[in-house]
């Protein structure tokens, strides 16, 4: 299966950027854990911290074949239409995602613009909701 995760705003510094929220596990770490566990899944990761260059990877998702996409938006989750109604047009299941739970953090972290445009959310499990993000799209082939 062709997937791809996606990360939004600052997630380039998981590992060092508070630690005590986000654990200090990186990103590296994470895509090698998960294409050992899945070696027959492409797995393809993209990071930006620039809403329209997010918006443009996940367009290009569709012409490449990608059929599902775990994406984390950062805080865009809670500000950006713009990902939600580019999430609608997209041909592949969506599923949001989060390394912590959100719904135990401020209030404003408690509302997801995306979610009415994703298969699912996934939150509050460490750099293990990435695992569980795939593991949601692979079961909706």
């Amino acid at each position: 299966m062709k997937l791809l995760i996606v990360n939004g705003p600052n997630l380039n510094w998981l590992g060092r950027r508070e630690p005590n929220v986000y654990g200090s596990g990186t990103m590296d770490e994470c895509l090698e854990a998960l294409r050992r566990r899945y070696p027959d899944d492409e797995i393809d990761y993209y990071q930006s911290n620039i809403e329209g260059e997010l918006i443009d990877r996940l367009q290009r998702a569709s012409d490449e074949g990608v059929e599902g996409i775990a994406l984390n938006a950062g805080a865009y989750t809670h500000t950006s239409l713009a990902l939600a109604d580019c999430i609608r047009s997209l041909d592949c299941p969506v599923v949001e995602l989060h390394i912590t739970n959100v719904h135990r953090r401020e209030e404003i972290r408690h509302r997801s613009l995306l979610a009415p445009a994703c298969r699912g959310i996934v939150c509050g499990f460490g750099l293990d909701s990435y695992r569980l993000a795939l593991e949601a799209l692979k079961g909706a082939q």
